[in-house]
């Protein structure tokens, strides 16, 4: 059993001992202090509360509603949803923030709580690291009867999100319904086969083959929307020879493509095509994170554009793009901010405006992919001893490449002309990643090859 505690939520495992997976206790534990900080910050009563399809959503739901309403905080429960439709919701509701029970592209047996600001968007470092202490020191105290919370269940946020994704100015109903594209959509059994299905409709599509559009949380294949797991979508794509496949992840945050001749688009050209269709109509600025693709910045710059890299997590590359006034940003995950509609990852605004793009281009999707600079991101790890100082390991890796252009918001990038390789320790183990990109599969491979080497060279030295 796991349990993971972070400033962004708390995630694991069902079942096990309290404290060693995401049982009923810990989650009252965890709930009650965030709605505790949540009042506190804001003076407000109230939490929009949304989940994925997973099978213990269900049972966290009723746990949840119930501790912030033993808190006497009002719960505005929009039921099966998506994690940027509940971003939307909280503004809307003029709630102190929300939690989204999801556990994104993990496993079933995974599930947690994603915490959000009265913004809707997702806590900062800062307000995370009081939620945990508030969690450790139990610093909360219930209502009494006179003064619990009540539930109010509102089940008409899907539309709302809908509504306001048609409401863009660069999203053109019109033209999609005009390239009368036939799709298919491998929703992996949660909620996006409420939402992705619907949002097509409304965008004029006629044509969709439905693929794990069941939310009853049974995933078909591991959810990650990465191309080992898309094999059924790309053989229904080819099959049905459809336009292109959709892919999305339980919580409807992270969005890819399959082409019509059943290759992938490539997860982190997801952002790269939007952007180039948002920056051919509005000029501006945009981020990701270090280690997504270098095609995010060659678009920007042939637009006139400046490019901005955030140390990774989405609530860093929310602040860069704040900091910078980013017409659009993301991951290169597949994750799509536009804030236009609001500072999240947002695969059902991706779509609309992906699928404009595409309309408005007018040839096939392989084409479009094939308009593009072509790189490829090699990801690798090195597994080092627990008592090793990654830290000094890694300062002595930049000493070496001092001269090279290079980066340490976030680990350490090193950019050699148009390739780079992004070195960063992981929170929970005593790894390095080591992600590199050129311009083919070999590049790529030689450089992580390369800096592997240096690595290993540093240790026997030390």
């Amino acid at each position: 059993m796991t349990l993971i505690k972070s400033i962004s939520g708390i995630r694991g495992t069902i079942g096990g001992a309290a404290g060693d997976g995401l049982t009923p206790l810990d989650i009252v534990k965890f709930t009650s202090a965030y709605g505790a900080w949540a009042v506190k910050k804001t003076g407000i009563k109230k939490i929009v509360l949304g989940r994925d399809a997973r099978i213990s959503g269900s049972m966290v739901n009723n746990i949840v509603t119930g501790t912030l309403m033993g808190l006497g905080i009002d719960v505005v429960d929009i039921g099966l949803s998506t994690t940027p439709t509940v971003e939307i919701a909280v503004p809307l509701e003029k709630a102190a923030g929300g939690i989204i029970l999801t556990a994104s592209h993990n496993p079933k047996q995974w599930n947690a709580l994603k915490l959000l600001n009265a913004d809707g968007e997702f806590i900062n470092d800062a307000d995370g690291k009081e939620v945990l202490e508030i969690a450790e020191s139990s610093n909360f105290t219930y209502a009494d009867v006179s003064a619990l919370g009540k539930v109010i269940f509102d089940d008409s946020y899907l539309q709302k999100h809908i509504d306001q994704i048609l409401a863009l100015p660069l999203v053109d109903v019109d033209a999609i319904a005009k390239a009368d594209f036939k799709i298919v959509i491998d929703c992996v059994n949660s909620t996006g086969g409420i939402f992705v299905p619907a949002l097509l409709a409304q965008l004029g599509v006629k044509t969709v083959y439905k693929l794990f559009c069941e939310p009853d949380g049974e995933f078909a294949h591991n959810p990650e929307p990465l191309p080992e797991n898309l094999i059924a979508l790309s053989q229904e794509v080819t099959s049905n020879r459809a336009d292109l496949g959709i892919a999305v992840d339980p919580d409807v945050d992270r969005l890819c493509f399959v082409c019509e001749d059943g290759n992938m688009f490539g997860e982190e050209y997801t952002l790269v095509a939007v952007a180039d269709y948002i920056l051919k109509n509005n000029k501006g600025n945009t981020v990701s994170n270090l280690s997504s693709t270098r095609a995010l910045r060659d678009v920007t710059e042939q637009a006139g554009g400046e490019y901005h890299a955030a140390a990774v997590g989405e609530v860093n590359v929310v602040n860069k793009m704040k900091e910078v006034g980013a017409v659009i940003g993301g991951e290169g995950n597949g994750g799509v901010i536009y804030p236009e509609l609001h500072y999240g990852r947002d695969a059902l605004a991706g779509i609309a405006l992906f699928l404009t793009h595409l309309a408005k281009y007018g040839k096939p999707i392989s084409h479009l992919r094939a308009s593009y600079p072509g790189y490829f991101i090699s990801k690798n790890k090195i597994t080092l001893t627990p008592e090793m100082d990654i830290d000094a390991l890694l300062l002595k890796v930049e000493d070496k490449y001092k001269d090279q252009p290079h980066s340490t918001i976030d680990g350490l990038k090193i950019e050699f002309d148009k390739q780079w390789v992004h070195l960063r320790r992981s929170n929970t183990e005593p790894i390095i990643r080591i992600y590199s990109e050129g311009d083919s599969e070999t590049v790529a491979n030689n450089l992580a090859n390369k800096i592997i080497a240096d690595i290993k060279d540093i240790l026997k030295l030390s």
